[in-house]
């Protein structure tokens, strides 16, 4: 959805622009899809992230309480401002809506910030309020980057996840597990260190660089 929806609003001026118009339209459609095919209970519903890497941006977007985080030089940076009643600007949308339990009060509609790449960054890590209950934004970093460079060392075998960033995921679920999280609990890191990445991140600036 998204890359049909960037296709889309090739007219909008502004790289940031495209981008949020882009993302937002994308959720939109999705919630139309949720919503039409019956996926769940009519008062079930869902949270949402996107996040999306171009050579020199983090482009990270949310929708309710999940949380992008970025490891940055052994800090952890969020990217995205969980969607929660405790926010004032929270309180006041529905407030001003009034007493029902229906839409327009809980939308769709998503944050989306952008953040300039790094040489210091490590890896991402998308996960829904099931980890972020009971973990800490510096916890999850500090657990997912010891178990990212324990992983690397192991010696692959065929039971062996199918990447060290999988393997972590893995853990940090299983670890909110045994930490009696009561809600879902998905989480998904990205390696920004991985050779792929990094290669085809090079690839890419070298193609800017002869344009220019």
């Amino acid at each position: 959805m998204v890359a049909e929806e960037w296709g889309r609003e090739a007219g909008n001026d502004g790289w940031h622009r495209r981008w949020e118009a882009a993302l937002c339209r994308s959720y939109e459609r999705a919630d139309d899809v949720f919503k039409d095919n019956s996926l769940a209970p009519y008062s079930v519903g869902t949270t949402a992230l996107v996040a999306i890497l171009s050579p020199c941006q983090i482009i990270a977007s949310n929708c309710g309480d999940s949380r992008v985080v970025l490891s940055r030089g052994k800090q952890a940076i969020p990217l995205t401002v969980d969607h929660k009643l405790d926010r004032e600007d929270e309180v006041a949308r529905i407030t001003n809506g009034g007493d029902h339990d229906l839409k327009p009060w809980v939308i769709a509609e998503p944050e989306v910030t952008f953040m300039t790449r790094s040489e210091d960054d490590e890896f991402l890590i998308l996960a829904s309020d099931g980890l972020w209950d009971v973990m800490s934004s510096d916890d999850a970093v500090k657990l997912a980057r010891y178990e990212l460079r324990r992983r690397r060392r192991l010696p692959e075998k065929g039971d062996t996840p199918s990447s060290p960033a999988c393997g972590a995921a893995e853990e940090l679920v299983k670890i909110a597990y045994d930490a009696f999280s009561t809600d879902n609990i998905s989480v998904v890191i990205v390696d920004l260190k991985a050779p792929r990445i990094r290669s085809l991140q090079n690839t890419e600036k070298s193609r800017d660089e002869k344009q220019m």
